[in-house]
């Protein structure tokens, strides 16, 4: 008998398959508010505040091309805008719009409770283990913060 014939799923299929259901709960948020999920992803990150181009890359894991596209789409929209960087003028800052900060804390509370409808059937004890084993793989591995701890009244940072 093999571990999901019993319910049990092995550590790689778990993270895995885990992977796809959080991704699929988040394109549906973003979806319903009308934006892509890297989309979101962007609007999530510059939540506390403004990235330049090259940390933006290295936090979402973007090439600069496929990077400079979602930027320029999601200005498009009105979400972000671009600015000089207060260090070194040649260097370009992303932030929030007033519209895009309005939309990411909107985004982010929603995908928020999405997420966390998953574990609905979990004991509050098997939640609290989960969260810690999770918390040192994404630890160990050193993943950068693409998405804050939810807390009620996050400030969301925005520039016109």
């Amino acid at each position: 008998m093999t571990g999901e014939e019993d319910g049990r799923i092995g550590v790689v299929a778990a993270l895995v398959r885990g992977a796809f259901l959080v991704n699929a709960v988040y394109t549906e948020s973003a979806r319903e508010f009308g934006i892509t999920a890297q989309q979101g992803q962007l609007l999530c990150v510059l939540m506390p505040g403004p990235y330049g181009m090259g940390e933006l890359g290295a936090t979402l894991g973007l090439a600069k091309s496929s990077l400079t596209g979602l930027v320029d789409r999601t200005e498009r929209n009105g979400l972000v805008r671009r600015g000089t960087d207060p260090r070194d003028s040649r260097a370009v800052r992303i932030a929030l719009t007033r519209k895009g900060a309005e939309l990411a804390e909107r985004f982010y509370a929603e995908t928020c409770r999405r997420v966390e409808r998953l574990t609905a059937e979990l004991s509050e004890a098997d939640r609290d283990t989960l969260a810690a084993l999770l918390g040192s793989v994404v630890t160990a591995n050193k993943v950068p913060v693409v998405f804050q701890e939810p807390a009620p009244g996050i400030e969301v940072r925005a520039t016109n």
